[in-house]
């Protein structure tokens, strides 16, 4: 399916039109994905057996946007699935999408979590919070704003400041406080790291246990996979536990795995069908217990181990508001030397 047509003749009409008709299938959906396929595998599964539907999956860690801009008319992505309001808003501004017009998705998902011109929609919500000590940490409510607070000199660990989870809150700053305070904020919270910013969620939850710092900041899904699934990580998770941090007046940070429809997808009928079964119940139920996320559709149960964090409150800035303040809140890091 995925093997490319005569490339070195691909200029002309005739097999323009070739190729782009051998990679419609009637029967067939093609998703490029930066999901793991263990995560997200068991979808696209129930989706053949609900729907006839066979979905094609071409999975990678990076460069997805690019390969579907080069690919051109000739693309074979219907659908680019990923996590982040930066990548869905890259792939957006890269020219590789169409306006998604759906009745059954606007009713699923709120305003805030989809583009206002269509081009990405949310299909699960996970959090920015904090992993904190369990012996060190008595404190049990906490703002995003009290990371500068002196009182947490040299107690806290984070990942790189330009690291796409870490920009989005940032970004969320910036879209709350303006460029001046956000930028007094990166220096309050840099000064209080233990350490300088380095590996990932799990690593942090890591070196808390260790005693190297008392507070990191994560998203929602890795500690429940450290406690549910990897069990090389469980005593990091056992070691911490999850709060529900929230901006000064307003709610707790939140992030979006989304959807964007190719602009020259050629099985564009499938990839609606798919596109909208991932927002029904079922999908919605199957979702939040493999992947961690909170579903993006009302009235859909939480995973047990994410429903034991507490009632999740989302701060309802729009997704939009944040993708609009990424570029800035990325100079502001290297302003401060955040990462330095």
């Amino acid at each position: 399916m995925f093997n490319r047509i005569a490339t070195g003749l691909a200029a002309t009409c005739l097999v323009t039109a070739a190729a782009t008709a051998a990679f419609a299938q009637a029967g067939e959906v093609n998703v490029y994905t930066y999901r793991e396929s263990k995560l997200i595998q068991p979808l696209f599964d129930a989706f053949t057996k609900d729907s006839g539907v066979k979905v094609n999956v071409i999975s990678a860690s990076n460069g997805l946007e690019q390969r579907i801009k080069t690919e051109g008319a000739n693309s074979p992505a219907d659908l680019l699935l990923t996590v982040d309001i930066g990548r869905l808003e890259e792939a957006a501004r890269s020219g590789i999408t169409q306006p998604i017009k759906s009745d059954v998705l606007e009713k699923a998902i709120p305003p805030q979590y989809r583009d206002p011109e269509g081009h990405w929609y949310g299909i699960a919500l996970r959090a920015r919070v904090f992993y904190v000590s369990k012996e060190r940490v008595t404190q049990t409510a906490f703002t995003y704003e009290e990371l500068a607070d002196p009182k947490w000199k040299g107690k806290i660990c984070i990942r790189s400041g330009q690291q796409i989870y870490n920009n989005a809150l940032f970004a969320a700053m910036l879209a709350k406080t303006g460029e001046a305070k956000t930028e007094e904020w990166l220096r309050g919270l840099k000064a209080n790291l233990a350490q300088k910013p380095s590996g990932g969620d799990r690593e942090t939850a890591r070196d808390i246990a260790a005693g190297k710092c008392d507070i990191g900041i994560g998203n929602t899904y890795y500690w429940a996979l450290m406690n549910d699934v990897e069990t090389d990580k469980k005593a990091w998770a056992q070691a911490t536990k999850v709060i529900l941090p929230a901006f000064k007046d307003g709610g707790t940070h939140v992030n979006i795995s989304g959807v964007v429809l190719a602009r020259y997808a050629p099985n564009k009928a499938n990839a609606m069908k798919l596109i909208e079964w991932l927002v029904s119940e079922k999908a919605q139920q199957m979702h939040a217990d493999i992947n961690y996320e909170y579903p993006i559709r009302a009235g859909i149960p939480i995973n047990a181990t994410i429903a034991n964090y507490g009632p999740l409150k989302p701060d309802p800035l729009p997704m939009s508001k944040i993708a609009d303040n990424r570029k800035t809140a990325a100079n502001l890091v290297d302003k401060v030397g955040f990462d330095n």
